[in-house]
This record gives structure tokens, C-alpha cells and sequence, in this order.
């Protein structure tokens, strides 16, 4: 998107963008309400959440997705603040097709390296606000002596094999079935001691990767 050609900083969103391409320039009308209700809905908002989240009224929001009204740049602003989500984001997202849900093992991401294997479950999902893995540690693999720390939390489960988990001053060899939860601002770090590979599943917030 390369500008909007407004009236004004208030002025009404019957929105006309200019997009640039090879070919020139073309333009692309975009329909707030629908748009409004589709990013609604794919953040699993309803109309009152959204409305007590933004400061502004259950008609206010339904109005506006009704193309009854056409809202002012801050007054549309006002309202994605309680996604949150800035306009620039509201107009370049796509969300003419629902987001993907189910994932095919080849489609996991692996953002690992060499003896540590992370497979990253919707690696490209738009404002993803966690992070899920398939870990696998091969035998004798160590996150490194730089233990790490990071904002948010974490969890997991053993599946296979087992792994030593130290985090701060603790520390414990965890096998298939025992689980973890602390804060990842602790320094942490994951070792397989074993001959065997260690797999663990495991979810973050917010996402790191």
C-alpha cells in the first residue's frame, strides 16, 4: 500500500487506496464494515468484546459492520486499539479466506539447528499470540551453557526418551509423561544425557520464534 488520498485526518472512511505494482498504479476500494467484521471474528471477537475493549458502544460496532455509518480515521482507530491493531495492519490484512487450522506434519516450520530439532506449528499465521513445537533433542544435544531467557512463560510434556531441564537453581531429568511450567524470564536450559533422542511438545507465550 503505498498511500491513502484523504480529506482530512477525520474524515469519513469511504476509503479509496492507491497500490503500486510494475504495471502502474491501480485503485482498490475497500468495504470497513465487511473488512471490520472479518478481522472481528477472525480474533474470535464478538460485537460486545469489542465494543468494552475500544470504549464505545454494541451499536457503534454493529453500525459501522453494517456500512450504516462510515466511520473517521480516529474513530476507526478507537476501535482497532481494542484488537489491538494499528490501521496500517487493518488494511493490508488479508482475510478473504479463513485462517488455516489444521497442519499436516510437513508443514511444521523447523527453526532448530543441527542436534535440536524445533518444528514450529503455523510459523506464517498472521498475529500469532503463542508459540507450539514438536522438540527433538538427539542424544547428548544441550541448548548451550549460555542458559537462556526470554519474556513470557512455557510448558511441556515429555513424550520420549528424557531430558535433564534446569531452570535458575533447579534442575531435573524429566522422562515420558512429566511436564514443565515456569517463567522463561528464569535461565533455562535443556539437556538430553541419554542415549536415546528425547521428543517433547510445548507451547510458549508470547511466541519468541
Amino acid at each position: 500500500m503505498k498511500s491513502r488520498h484523504l480529506a482530512g485526518r477525520d474524515c469519513n472512511l469511504s476509503i479509496i487506496l492507491n497500490t503500486h505494482s510494475a504495471g502502474g498504479s491501480r485503485v482498490m476500494s475497500i468495504d470497513v464494515g465487511t473488512h471490520l467484521k472479518n478481522v472481528r471474528v477472525m480474533y474470535g471477537l464478538s460485537q460486545r468484546e469489542l465494543a468494552k475493549r475500544a470504549g464505545v458502544t454494541n451499536g457503534t460496532i454493529s453500525l459501522i459492520e453494517q456500512n450504516r455509518v462510515s466511520p473517521s480515521i480516529s474513530s476507526l482507530k478507537k476501535v482497532l486499539d481494542g484488537i489491538p491493531m494499528s490501521l496500517a495492519e487493518f488494511f493490508t490484512l488479508d482475510v478473504q479466506s479463513d485462517p488455516q487450522v489444521f497442519y499436516g506434519r510437513e508443514e511444521l516450520t523447523d527453526i532448530g539447528d543441527g542436534d535440536v530439532s524445533l518444528r514450529l506449528v503455523a510459523a506464517k499465521r498472521p498475529n500469532r499470540a503463542m508459540a507450539i513445537m514438536h522438540e527433538r533433542y538427539s542424544a547428548g544435544a544441550d541448548t548451550g551453557e549460555d542458559m537462556l531467557s526470554h519474556k513470557g512463560e512455557e510448558g511441556g510434556i515429555v513424550l520420549s526418551g528424557k531430558v535433564e531441564l534446569t531452570v535458575g537453581g533447579q534442575s531435573r531429568v524429566l522422562g515420558p509423561g512429566d511436564a514443565y511450567y515456569f517463567s522463561s524470564t528464569v535461565p533455562h536450559r535443556f539437556r538430553n544425557l541419554g542415549p536415546e533422542p528425547c521428543e517433547i511438545i510445548s507451547a510458549s507465550t508470547p511466541p519468541t520464534f
